[in-house]
């Protein structure tokens, strides 16, 4: 009897860890966007030939979808957040955090900075949004709540 029940708690421990959620954070972006969603992608992205991490962030009231890439760098870490219209990095030194534009050696990939769709007010704005003292999921959450801002309407 002891065995039955130890092989069905095993059993459903292991189908419930197969179907567990990999959402990460949720919170708000105070933008016309609304609540941000942050998952764990399923596959690594492919960025100057190196295979990186990913997280998916969606937006409840936006059908905008990003990507972030994250690449570890000696002290800098880089987070490639990837979009069909406008892609950007955001940057982890041990200074600060904050955004640049994507080099151009990245538009043979299809990832641009685009001009067009970008609100430059708020690129200056968040050329340093906080000190460094974020883990990937702060910064993340960082990321999800600001880039709205960068999206011109």
């Amino acid at each position: 009897m002891k065995k039955m029940l130890f092989t069905i708690i095993l059993v459903l421990a292991v189908c419930m860890s197969g179907s567990a959620s990999k959402k990460i954070a949720r919170g708000k972006t105070h933008s016309d966007f609304g609540k941000y969603t942050i998952e764990k992608a399923d596959k690594q992205v492919l960025i100057n030939g190196k295979a990186l991490d990913a997280f998916v962030i969606t937006y409840d009231n936006s059908p905008v979808k990003l990507t972030i890439a994250m690449e570890k760098d000696g002290n800098c870490r880089r987070y490639y957040t990837l979009n069909k219209d406008l892609s950007v990095m955001y940057v982890r030194t041990p200074e600060y955090f904050g955004i640049q534009r994507l080099a151009t050696n990245l538009e043979k990939e299809g990832y641009a900075t685009n001009n067009k769709h970008l609100n430059r007010r708020q690129y200056f704005y968040q050329r340093v949004i906080a000190g460094s003292g974020y883990g990937d999921r702060g910064n993340s959450m960082l990321i999800a709540a600001n880039y709205p801002f960068l999206v011109n309407k």
